[in-house]
């Protein structure tokens, strides 16, 4: 996943392995955008993503699932949710969309 983001021409700070290492990273970096998986060991991705948004309401998650979860996880506060496996067209408009709303 980092490989293609690279390839839509955005930075990649950190990868991590976990829901509670995203919200780690995610107070460290304050990245313009996360980019995570639902499903991840040591807090699923929404659970890190209401964990990230309830500190900073200004933040922009993306949540990715191969799986449709029984809740709908932009209910997380994420801003969009891509299938697995993720389409390049479709990542890189979720992205640009993420980059316009750092513009307001």
């Amino acid at each position: 996943m980092a490989a293609l983001v690279s390839h839509c021409q955005h930075e990649v700070v950190e990868v991590v392995g976990s829901g509670l290492e995203a919200i780690q990273a995610y107070d460290r970096y304050k990245p313009d955008v996360v980019l995570m998986d639902y499903w991840m060991a040591k807090l699923n991705g929404a659970t890190a993503c209401r964990h990230i948004v309830s500190r900073d309401p200004a933040a922009r998650v993306i949540l990715m699932s191969a799986w449709s979860p029984t809740h709908d996880p932009r209910d997380s506060g994420a801003i969009a949710v891509l299938s697995k496996p993720v389409d390049l067209d479709q990542l890189e408009q979720v992205l640009q969309k993420a980059a316009q709303q750092l513009a307001f």
